[in-house]
């Protein structure tokens, strides 16, 4: 060793695929296609063989081993520990340094590169310029850092792993290698207080807890089987040195203090533990036992002198070693951990430190259901909050329609030209293009219709074709051999759906049909709206000016009062509408589901993942809109207070005007205005909600012709194996038929040509055989020439004068 500081040396793996580890996991277990994240496999590989070759103590391999730590984390927590590839690592300490050790396991692949981060800042450390001020503190820094990240390892990873962890990875010697980086840690900052001549005592303090840090890596370190004995003589004759260290500024402090006596006491102390650290000189580096006998030299001096002049000048009792007060600590140095190792998640995203979290968009098919039953619950909660919103501000205008205002009050306030809220919604429908809007939301809500209706008959169709072929085919066969249940038994709920979204689709049509109504009835006076204002002023008809008498002057400004109270509360409702559509828009639930689920597949890796296991969640995120449906009672009680409080007003109002006729025709034409403006609104939120309406019907139209068409496809392949069957069958049935017909005939003929036993006579006389000259052939067959042969087996010939039994046949021999 030629410093007199160690650093931990880097543990080395082999190349691994980690890649086609995961790409083969998700073909088996994840219903998207590996395909969607070769980026993201691309990335992983990259990321690890960026990390992997961080050999060298430079900053940029911090940065290399954080992301891929960081992402390692993150994809613990979508995949299996065991995710199907072994990760191969060498030991960095110990003595078997040459054996590599493989697991299939992620957590062994991150405690690994951790490991390798520690290593980083203690290189970097040990690398640091330390002859300055800047560069022990940036060495300090490292050890620090260093000591954190093993801290973080030996406390949150280790335990995580579900495996014995390797030898050199083991609490002993993760705990030693800890105290060893802060005790070096330390030593930075003793050498930075000697370089800027701080007062001996603090210096004293500082060595003092050097020397106990050393002193407990030591300690770890002997019950270590990793920890080389070098690097124990290495601790035992730091814990030594830095003793004597302490000792002598301490009893620098003394002759300073006059304190005579006692400063060669520690002087002589300080001498022990020199010469007790200089017990391992033969295991030592050279810059530890040149620093050691430098020290030596020093103290003997300083001893020399000291006792020489306690001796001779000031006669100064010397204390023994037990009386001498024990050295105050100063410990400069602690465990930091970086944010990226402790928590490396919130350093991922699409702009993160870290680079973007890679498999983000992978989720089981349960979280998707999860997603979309959450979504369908959370609009239902909305629009439900959103429609009694918006269901009290109608009512609010029908009030106001029923008391004729605002135009009573317009009238009266404005005799002539056009009120200011009138040329407000004048302008808001012309920047809008009021009624070609209409037309083209109509016509876009007709098509939506349509494409529904038509996509919903096309599968009506399939259907009724594949009954009707079903029919036919059970005509055909008879329902003894065709005996599969009808279409409608096989799929009741399929036909259940026409009936169902037929009803969805007479019922919007119903109403559309109440929507054109009103567009119908409005229109003229919508178009008015957004026509010019030279229109709108020759339509309302102008009024002489009314000399108001006080109390119609003072209630009318009561009724303005109310109307802009009643204004003001519907501004304020609508951005409350727009705010909680917002609000749901935002309200993003996929990042609490993959927790979720990591959770549960961290915790039953056993089991696979179910939407109803998401339902504890469902509750408490909804429950953030509990207060907006809250707000709506708060709502419904202020508004039926402004009502009330406008009946009233407005009851005085007409009271006090009673007899006064002058502005009715403006009053009715400036009222029909108003009433034909909020009809516009009330006509643009129905068209919305009908398109809404349609698309979301489009969905469950095009699921159920591909249902139907899908039906209709098994039903044939089906339909076409029973045929096959019955056709094989049949013709079997036809031959078995066939051959029946023919053994009868046969039978027949059989029974018709009989022939009658012969009567019983005499046994018949063997004719004697004719030998010819010609010799036999060899063959088996018979040949004229060879004449005819009697006899019984192996050509034996009867003997003379015997009988033939007709029984027994004739033989030819």
């Amino acid at each position: 060793m030629s410093s007199n500081i160690l650093h931990l040396p880097f543990r080395r793996s082999r190349s691994a695929k980690l890649s086609e580890a995961i790409k083969q996991y998700i073909s088996s277990k994840y219903d998207q296609h590996p395909d969607m994240f070769s980026k993201d496999l691309e990335s992983i590989d990259q990321l690890r063989s960026g990390a992997i070759n961080a050999l060298e103590p430079h900053p940029s391999g911090i940065k290399k081993l954080q992301s891929y730590a960081a992402q390692l984390v993150w994809i613990g927590g979508k995949f299996p520990v065991d995710i199907g590839v072994d990760f191969t690592w060498y030991p960095a300490l110990g003595y078997n340094r040459s054996r590599p050790v493989s697991q299939n396991n992620i957590r062994f692949e991150l405690a690994n590169v951790l490991f390798n981060l520690s290593a980083m800042y203690s290189q970097l450390a040990t690398s640091a310029n330390r002859a300055t001020a800047e560069g022990l503190k940036t060495a300090c820094n490292y050890f620090c850092l260093a000591a954190g990240v093993l801290s973080h390892l030996k406390t949150v990873v280790i335990p995580d792993l579900r495996t014995s962890p390797p030898e050199d990875m083991d609490e002993t010697t993760l705990e030693s290698l800890e105290q060893l980086l802060l005790a070096q840690g330390q030593e930075c900052f003793w050498q930075k207080a000697v370089v800027d001549k701080l007062k001996d005592v603090s210096i004293a303090r500082l060595a003092a807890k050097v020397s106990d840090l050393y002193s407990d890596a030591g300690d770890w370190g002997v019950k270590s089987a990793s920890i080389s004995s070098e690097w124990i003589h290495h601790m035992s004759a730091k814990h030594h040195h830095f003793a004597a260290a302490a000792q002598y500024r301490a009893a620098c402090d003394c002759l300073e203090k006059r304190k005579y006596g006692e400063e060669v006491a520690r002087l002589k102390d300080s001498l022990a533990c020199v010469t007790e650290a200089l017990r391992e000189q033969r295991y030592i580096g050279k810059a530890v036992l040149n620093d050691l006998n430098g020290l030596k030299n020093r103290v003997q001096e300083d001893l020399k002198r000291a006792e020489k002049d306690n001796d001779m000048i000031y006669l100064l009792p010397v204390p023994p070693k037990p009386e001498l007060k024990t050295l105050d600590r100063s410990t400069m140095v602690s465990l930091k951990t970086p944010k990226e190792v402790s928590d490396p998640l919130s350093m991922l995203g699409d702009n993160g430190e870290l680079g973007r979290p890679l498999f983000s968009k992978l989720v089981p098919y349960a979280v998707h259901v999860a997603a979309s039953i959450y979504a369908d619950r959370r609009d239902r909660l909305v629009n439900q909050t959103i429609d009694e919103l918006e269901a009290l501000t109608g009512s609010m205008h029908d009030v106001l329609k029923s008391l004729n205002l605002p135009g009573s009050l317009q009238a009266l306030e404005k005799p002539l030209g056009l009120p200011g809220g009138l040329i407000a919604h004048a302008e808001e429908i012309r920047q809008q293009n009021g009624i070609d809007r209409l037309h083209r939301s109509i016509n876009e809500t007709d098509r939506l219709k349509e494409n529904d209706r038509a996509v919903y008959q096309e599968g009506v169709d399939t259907l009724r074709a594949e009954a009707e072929e079903d029919d036919h085919a059970r005509r055909k066969y008879g329902t003894d051999r065709w005996s599969r249940p009808t279409s409608n038994q096989a799929v009741p709920k399929l036909y259940a759906q026409i009936a169902e979204i037929d009803g969805y689709l007479k019922s919007a049509a119903s109403s559309d049909g109440i929507v054109r109504a009103k567009v119908e009835e409005n229109e003229k006076l919508i178009r008015l709206l957004s026509g010019t204002d030279q229109d709108l002023e020759s339509y309302v008809p102008s009024s002489r000016r009314v000399q108001m008498t006080a109390a119609v002057e003072r209630e009318a400004a009561r009724l303005r009062a109310c109307l802009n109270d009643i204004s003001r509360l519907e501004s304020r409702r609508r951005r409350k509408i727009e705010a909680l559509r917002v609000k749901g828009k935002q309200d993003d639930v996929n990042s609490d589901l993959l927790t979720e689920t990591a959770r549960l597949q961290r915790e039953y890796p056993m089991q696979s993942v179910e939407a109803v296991q998401f339902e504890a969640l469902f509750d408490k995120r909804l429950r953030r809109y509990d207060a907006d449906q809250a707000a709506v009672e708060e709502e419904r009680r202020e508004q039926e207070a402004l009502i009330k409080h406008l009946r009233d007003v407005n009851t005085v109002f007409v009271a006090a005007r009673r007899g006064d006729s002058s502005t009715r025709q403006r009053e009715q034409a400036l009222q029909s205005l108003e009433n034909a403006f909020f009809k516009y609104k009330e006509i643009i939120s129905n068209l919305d909600v009908g398109r809404k309406f349609y698309n979301d019907l489009a969905k469950i139209v095009g699921k159920f012709r591909d249902d139907c068409k899908n039906f209709a496809y098994q039903r044939r392949a089906e339909a076409s194996q029973i045929e096959t069957d019955l056709s094989t069958a049949m013709s079997g049935l036809n031959l078995q038929q066939a051959m029946s017909l023919q053994q009868q005939r046969e039978a027949g003929e059989q029974h018709a040509v009989h022939v009658p036993a012969p009567p019983q006579q005499e046994p018949m006389m063997a004719p004697t055989p004719t030998r010819t000259n010609v010799s036999p052939t060899t063959g088996s067959m018979w040949a004229p020439e060879m004449g005819i042969r009697f006899g019984g087996p192996g050509g034996q010939t009867p003997p003379q004068g015997g009988t033939w039994d007709p029984s027994k046949g004739v033989r030819f021999g």
